[in-house]
């Protein structure tokens, strides 16, 4: 049974959430306040965090950062539809998605069965064989979800791996924005191409020697991304 820990301070809203989670067979677990969900994020016994950015003690972002720091738990984030920019934020920090307020439990539902089902991807059995391409000096292990460059190991995170993966698979093939929403991020997803290059953004931050200069994540103005061989 997979666990998901719901920090979120709007009792009403963490009791419903929490009923629709356990008839899907989640266990679910809740926090009201930032501080009592860090606590609870870094005990290392749940699958997906579901959080909220306006929360007492501690807010969300700090919350987000801190786990991020010790741990590569999904993070689905829940934001206020004015608040584009929380979005942005919420991904530069390293949540894997958010879902915006108001939302219908079918699409949460959703999201948070796609971001489980990648996790369970990336954590392979020792008896999956390597299969590591070479791109110069970077490596990646397409089955072991590992990347290198050099001598040094990479930390990325989920999405971030499955974005170079698909784009090194598809060398030189130009994608667009909704076309990589479609196919990374694997559902129909209601929401903002910035997604895209918030994750491309923090990918070519640890890829590239000169992010501003990339040689492996391009740009094709106007249209959208592709992986080079350099």
């Amino acid at each position: 049974m997979k666990k998901i820990l719901v920090i979120e301070d709007e009792v009403s809203i963490s009791d419903i959430i929490k009923f629709n989670l356990k008839k899907e067979g989640y266990e679910v677990d809740t926090a009201y306040d930032g501080g009592a969900g860090l606590e609870k994020a870094l005990a290392g016994d749940v699958d997906l965090i579901l959080l909220d950015i306006m929360l007492p003690v501690m807010d969300g972002f700090e919350v987000c950062k801190k786990v991020r720091e010790k741990s590569a738990v999904p993070i689905l984030m829940l934001t206020a539809k004015e608040e584009e920019v929380d979005k942005v934020l919420g991904l530069e920090l390293g949540a894997d998605d958010y879902i915006t307020k108001p939302f219908g439990m079918r699409e949460l539902i959703a999201r948070i069965r796609a971001n489980i089902r990648r996790t369970e991807q990336m954590n392979p059995s020792d008896d999956i064989p390597a299969d590591i391409k070479t791109f110069g000096l970077l490596q990646i292990d397409m089955n072991r979800y590992e990347v290198s460059k050099g001598e040094e190991s990479l930390d990325l995170t989920l999405r971030e791996f499955e974005l170079l993966k698909y784009l090194a698979e598809r060398e030189g093939k130009v994608f667009s924005r909704e076309q990589l929403l479609e196919e990374v991020w694997g559902y129909e997803y209601y929401g903002d191409i910035r997604t895209v290059d918030v994750t491309v953004r923090r990918l070519r931050e640890k890829l590239e020697d000169d992010p501003a200069d990339p040689k492996y994540i391009m740009t094709k103005r106007g249209i959208g991304y592709y992986f080079q061989n350099n």
